[in-house]
């Protein structure tokens, strides 16, 4: 690195003893030559680090938008593309889906590979997928472009995180990881309301124009200004670990969706189990290979990094919160406009406030945990999410519009208070090495957390509409009983990360990371 060579740069002479001390003459000016060297040498590596993190920050913000996009769409695509609310909601499932098989790559290909490759390759498939999608005349080729864009996505996420723990101070790590979690948060959350934006006036393929010339713009950029910040070094690829990990993930997801599908009589319950214990024995066999192959370095996902009980804890808090979180932003677009009959844009406005919310928390978030660690947020926080959904239980046909955007809004600053420090924590508790595996470990649960909550949430609700539907006084009523079901399920989980919580502490910090440009 530029700073172990400054002290050549000054010269041998710095290192006679005999002019160790001199204040004047020819060693002094020697000494402030090196001084101003290493500061500017400092300045410089500042500026390309806080470069590097902001570009991937923004184009990060791009390709995740892109998760919940669809959401406020299910209705307009059930009608133009001929499809079931169970069969569109895999076009927001199957991205996230697909993210978890890939993520666990990511700690190969972040050692494998430059921050600059990563970069091209990432931005490059989101924005082949994005134009594939939005040339898309059916519903498979589109479901295939989701997958495309997700892959692109995979990527992106766990080279941010990465990134920022190589190159930030532990101190300073609360405020930085309050901007990624301002990114992964804010994102999905305001999908919707762009979505709701574009269909109120145009079709739903507008929703993927309107990315494309971003998504290229910046990979443009990312061409010309992403820099490599970390050295590749030749890494083992364990092909059958990844073969795993698509039949373990793959398969409980799946399993998962076809819960709904059992109780509509589109699937059977053979069908579900099979899927469920096919997904259970592949997670199964996919994990004790990982712990095989880690005796020899050569682990697809260590999870060495599970070693340390706060990372542990902060990760299935994060499952939980995760859940609650594309859960709802899948529902409350569904009973907003299926219930209430909002238009898509009343709706996408109806749910900006809270995305902004979620955003302009994320920073003082960050702050706070620098200066008080994470248990005082992350207890409020959790009390908070729990409350605001055990309220959404009490909605039917008749609840105001008023009252879930104050829920949403609530829920959002819950959720700003919890992304932050178990984001910081969960990082900042595995060793260094570990860094790349970590992120991984934490983008693949993630999604897996979203995937699943997403399925749950719609397939729940779909049981409990047709459970419903007999004695409710309208469709209407119904589909608000299913909802019900679906909220009073996502609240009984949330109690459990109230106790959690009180469990998580701050990190030891580390030795200080490299300067930053602020």
């Amino acid at each position: 690195m530029t700073e172990r060579a400054l002290p050549d740069l000054a010269g041998p002479d710095l290192a006679r003893p005999e002019l160790a001390g001199r204040p004047t003459g020819e060693s002094a000016a020697i000494g402030d030559t090196a001084q101003h060297l290493h500061t500017d040498a400092e300045a410089l590596h500042g500026a390309r680090n806080s470069r590097v993190i902001w570009l991937l920050l923004a184009a990060t913000f791009v390709v995740i938008l892109n998760e919940t996009i669809m959401g406020v769409a299910i209705p307009h695509l059930v009608v133009d593309l001929g499809i079931t609310i169970s069969a569109a909601q895999w076009l927001t499932t199957a991205f996230m889906l697909t993210m978890a098989v890939v993520i666990p790559i990511t700690g190969y290909l972040l050692q494998r590979f430059t921050t600059r490759q990563l970069f091209i390759a990432a931005m490059t498939l989101f924005s082949a997928g994005t134009l594939l999608a939005a040339l898309s005349p059916g519903f498979e080729l589109l479901l295939g472009a989701r997958v495309v864009q997700a892959t692109g996505t995979a990527i992106m996420m766990p080279l941010l995180m990465t990134t920022l723990m190589e190159l930030v101070a532990a101190s300073d790590r609360g405020r930085f990881m309050g901007r990624v979690s301002t990114v992964i948060s804010v994102a999905p959350a305001i999908g919707p309301t762009l979505s709701g934006v574009i269909l109120t006036y145009l079709s739903w393929r507008f929703m993927f124009w309107f990315v494309l010339p971003i998504a290229l713009v910046m990979l443009v950029i990312g061409i010309r200004r992403v820099e490599n910040v970390t050295e590749p070094k030749r890494v083992p690829l364990d092909v059958f670990s990844v073969v795993l990990s698509a039949i373990g993930f793959g398969g409980l997801v799946y399993g998962l969706s076809l819960i709904g599908g059992e109780a509509s009589g589109t699937a059977t319950p053979t069908q579900m189990w099979i899927s469920l214990g096919v997904g259970a024995a592949g997670i199964l066999t996919f994990v004790l290979r990982q712990l095989w192959l880690q005796r020899r370095d050569r682990a697809l996902l260590d999870l060495r990094t599970f070693r340390s009980g706060n990372f542990a804890i902060s990760v299935a808090l994060m499952v939980v919160m995760m859940a609650s979180l594309f859960g709802t932003i899948i529902l409350l677009p569904i009973y907003l406009q299926n219930v209430l009959h909002l238009e898509p844009l009343a709706t996408g406005m109806l749910l900006l406030p809270g995305g902004l919310v979620m955003g302009l928390l994320g920073p003082v978030v960050g702050r706070l945990y620098d200066r008080f660690g994470p248990r005082p947020l992350l207890v409020p926080g959790a009390i908070v999410v729990s409350g605001v959904l055990w309220s959404l239980t009490m909605v039917s046909e008749t609840t105001s519009p008023w009252l879930v955007l104050a829920a949403h809004v609530a829920l959002s600053a819950g959720l700003a208070f919890m992304f932050t420090p178990l984001f910081t924590t969960a990082l900042g508790s595995v060793a260094p090495n570990l860094y790349s595996h970590g992120s991984a470990v934490i983008g693949t649960v993630q999604q897996v957390a979203g995937a699943a909550g997403t399925a749950l949430f719609v397939t729940v609700m779909t049981a409990g509409t047709l459970a419903a539907a007999p004695l409710a006084s309208s469709p209407e009523a119904a589909q608000a009983a299913g909802i019900h079901t679906a909220f009073l399920i996502g609240a009984i989980l949330s109690l459990t990360s109230i106790v959690g919580a009180l469990f998580v502490r701050r990190p030891a910090d580390t030795e200080g990371g490299p300067v930053m440009a602020h």
